[in-house]
């Protein structure tokens, strides 16, 4: 995907977590329900009690799982397209309100430092979706990108507090 993306189509945002690289691509893929953040701005479950579960494997999914009136329900946001631990990692990225054919791209890259890792994520490939689509949030497209960099960023944010609560 990324050979076909427009300049400015991506939110990039970085943060140190003070675990090695191993240990934080361990927590970032096997930990994610515990340190993404609940609510209806980073979940579909409304109650809050669903599951959000990655399969650590090339094609794996990243989905919510959560229970309602008529059973439980599942929704997947992505599927795992690079599968490098403890390295990398790339997911297709679709928002709950996307066609079929709508997808973004997620890469987490993890480098080792004097400190522990920093954990780099790029979420790009909205040049694909169209200008009015509701998930731009009404935005132009510089806008929303920072949007979604402070959405991002707030997740890394937990991701880090995550790991150093041990």
């Amino acid at each position: 995907m990324s050979a076909q993306l427009q300049p400015g189509d991506q939110a990039r945002v970085s943060a140190s977590v003070r675990v090695p690289p191993e240990q934080a691509f361990r927590i970032f893929t096997e930990e994610i329900d515990r340190w993404w953040r609940r609510g209806r701005q980073y979940r579909v479950a409304k109650s809050g009690d669903g599951i959000l579960c990655l399969e650590p494997r090339l094609g794996g999914r990243i989905f919510e799982s959560f229970r309602t009136r008529a059973g439980t329900q599942v929704v997947e946001t992505g599927r795992i397209t690079c599968w490098e631990p403890p390295r990398r990692l790339v997911f297709d990225w679709r928002a709950v309100n996307f066609a079929p054919e709508e997808k973004t791209e997620v890469e987490v890259v993890f480098e080792a430092t004097p400190e522990g890792t920093l954990v780099t994520l790029t979420h790009r490939g909205f040049s694909r979706i169209r200008p009015d689509h509701p998930v731009r949030h009404g935005q132009d497209p510089a806008a929303f990108l920072r949007m979604l960099g402070l959405w991002w960023a707030g997740l890394l944010t937990s991701l880090r507090e995550h790991a150093a609560s041990g």
